[in-house]
């Protein structure tokens, strides 16, 4: 196990080169990042093994030299992302940014990403300049875990050296097992969390460490191992393009690139002349592995900055080899300058833990100034609109308004969501997702309930576009001494059918233990959309489930209000108008493409008699375009969902709509 293997640093090119072209030019995920974690699991393993065997597993030297061998290269490419991106980047994506750098500087992406995957607020993040760090958090945490795993086993086992053998084995093989379970698990009821577990992939790494402890004893014959060889290299090049990757990861699918990895290890070392061994033992791609790190590093900021700037989605033939030949350039300066001294520095185990401490601190700080930047940056969007500067929607009825400094400010634009979590809020009866009341009057200045019950219950219930409509109702509540009640949850409108995801079996189970709860309120009324999919094309529809939920509503006899939907759009609008400060108008539709001039539930036969309709084409559009902003205020905050503070803008204008659909 301890010779060394010239076409290991050719897997690791094969793998690192993978990842590169594939991110680059085929905007894929290839698989290659699997192969990393199968041959850390690996050496990894086979380092540990031998040293238990020697003596003893000294745990925080091996802490300490991996700390020294990863963190310098990653602090010197988080500094320079760091001011790389308070260059490039719209003001809107620097909290992101500042989150991410933070999460990926403390081996902490993955959690981050897999927390995002399950916040519906937080899809609306651009793809980060560091989620690549994911992988490498991975990694980190599993050499945290790792070096004392393997002397607890080897203290089990008392030095008896087959004894240890056979119990590390299974502790790899349960870890193996449970790790795949596991994984095809959650990858089947939660693929996007599942692919940034830790836990979902620990089974590669333990696949690494029984290959280690293993492949020796796996004879095959000259012709296998030529075959296995080549068969490895194949199958990893075309598995990006056989499997979709990015949405099938990890679960059994993973076993595609970890196998064929397996493939070349139990090849080994043919001496063949076709053999793949020795095109991956060749000068050329060993090179290619020893900057392997510092490539992988590098790429994916320089390709996410080069698009930023550029404004573009895709890089093109010249533009991808541009990205990837400042990446090399970066990584080779990177490796000799930076990885090549630190690890010929005597190693001790004080200077591994006292590098990565000031290298991250160092990180962390740059982070804190920038965020200090940010935060002169913030503004108090509520106390600005409706001044003569910042009439929101007011606008569109008024002449033209002077150019003001934008509300809400860009740089917090992407968090200004209507924030009813912020309210007395409790668990459905049915389903685990909040229920949340406006406070009234008196528990939101005293603390307490002492005043009489609002004159109106009003439940609103639908996606996310309902909890951003709010925003106009709330004013208009608070005049009147209404009460609101949200029941939301993103990407699923309130309707008998799943519409966004056909047939999500948490939407449907959501939308039916939401009837119950309105069943159980028994509200004034109920508030909900009318209307869905407004995009470019007339795409807008009131689907059928929709009625449906209305009908249900007036068996009961429950009013209900239905408010037309906005627009969506297919980019970001506040990206858009941060990069067309000039133009901005440019960032906008023409009406006539999103709004037909009859709403859709014009044409539906039967409606129920319990349903009113208000119709915000006129809130959100001039009569001839639907702007980016209106009055000095971002009208959306993504590319579909209204600022919540052009939402409350709104809220004199839909007023007298909004009293004569429900009669009060």
């Amino acid at each position: 196990m301890s010779t060394y293997r010239a076409e290991l640093q050719g897997l690791r090119a094969l793998a690192v080169v993978l990842v590169v072209v594939y991110h680059v030019w085929i905007n894929r995920v290839s698989g290659g990042v699997d192969v990393f974690f199968l041959l850390s699991g690996f050496l990894l393993t086979g380092q540990l093994v031998r040293a238990a065997e020697r003596g003893a597993v000294d745990v925080p030297r091996r802490w300490s030299r991996t700390l020294m061998r990863l963190t310098p290269a990653a602090v010197i490419v988080l500094a320079g992302t760091v001011v790389a991106s308070a260059v490039v980047l719209p003001a809107g994506r620097w909290p992101q940014t500042v989150r991410e750098i933070a999460a990926a500087a403390l081996y902490l992406e993955n959690w981050q990403l897999a927390a995002d995957t399950v916040d519906y607020a937080a899809r609306n993040n651009m793809t980060s300049v560091v989620q690549h760090f994911w992988s490498l958090s991975i990694q980190g945490q599993f050499f945290l875990i790792w070096p004392p795993l393997i002397a607890l086993v080897a203290l089990a086992s008392r030095g008896a050296v087959e004894q240890f053998r056979r119990n590390t084995t299974l502790v790899l093989l349960g870890v193996f097992a449970s790790s795949l379970a596991y994984s095809v698990e959650l990858t089947a009821l939660q693929q996007p969390l599942a692919y940034f577990h830790t836990l979902t992939r620990l089974w590669e790494f333990a696949l690494g460490g029984l290959l280690a402890l293993h492949a020796d004893r796996i004879v095959l014959s000259a012709r296998a191992r030529l075959a296995a060889g080549w068969a490895g290299v194949l199958g990893l090049v075309v598995c990006g393009i056989a499997l979709p990757v990015g949405s099938v990861f990890p679960g059994f699918a993973a076993l595609w690139p970890t196998g064929c990895a397996a493939l070349v290890l139990l090849a080994g070392r043919t001496g063949a002349p076709a053999a793949a061994d020795r095109l991956l033992g060749g000068r050329p791609a060993r090179y290619v592995g020893d900057i392997s790190y510092a490539l992988y590093l590098w790429h994916w900021p320089v390709l996410i900055l080069y698009l930023a700037a550029r404004q573009e989605e895709t890089v093109g033939l010249g533009g991808g080899a541009l990205v990837i030949g400042v990446s090399v350039v970066l990584a080779v300066l990177t490796h000799h300058l930076v990885e090549r001294p630190v690890l010929k520095r005597p190693s001790r185990v004080r200077t591994g833990y006292w590098s990565a401490a000031v290298g991250t601190s160092a990180v962390l700080l740059l982070l804190v100034a920038v965020w200090q930047v940010i935060g002169t940056q913030h503004g108090d969007s509520a106390a600005q609109l409706g001044d003569e500067a910042h009439p929101g929607a007011h606008a569109l009825l008024t002449e033209a308004v002077e150019p003001a400094p934008l509300l809400p400010p860009p740089v917090s634009v992407f968090e200004d969501w209507v924030r009813i979590e912020h309210w007395n809020c409790a668990p459905m009866a049915a389903f685990p997702m909040d229920v949340c009341a406006q406070p009234l009057p008196a528990e939101a200045a005293e603390g307490q309930d002492t005043t009489a019950p609002p004159a109106r219950r009003i439940v609103v219930v639908g996606d996310s576009h309902a909890q951003q409509l709010t925003g106009a109702l709330i004013p208009i509540a608070q005049q009147n001494n209404w009460q609101l009640i949200t029941i939301i949850r993103g990407a699923c409108p309130f309707s008998t059918a799943s519409e966004v995801v056909p047939e999500e079996a948490d939407c449907l189970a959501w939308n039916s233990a939401a009837a119950d709860e309105i069943t159980t309120l028994r509200p004034d009324a109920v508030v909900t959309l009318a209307s869905r999919d407004v995009r470019a094309g007339l795409t807008e529809q009131t689907p059928l489930g929709f009625v449906e939920q209305w009908r249900r509503l007036d068996a009961q006899g429950i009013p209900v209000m239905a408010l037309r939907d906005n627009p969506r759009f297919d980019h970001s609008i506040p990206d858009c108008v941060q990069n067309r400060l000039d133009s901005m108008d440019e960032c906008g539709i023409a009406r006539s493409e999103v709004y037909a001039p009859v709403p859709p539930w014009t044409a539906l036969p039967d409606l129920p008699s319990n349903v009113t309709f208000v119709d915000i084409a006129d809130a959100v559009c001039d009569p001839d375009r639907c702007p980016a902003v209106i009055g000095n205020v971002l009208v959306y905050l993504d590319d579909n969902h209204l600022t919540a503070t052009y939402s409350t803008s709104m809220a004199d204008l839909l007023a007298d709509q909004v009293h004569t659909a429900l009669g009060w």
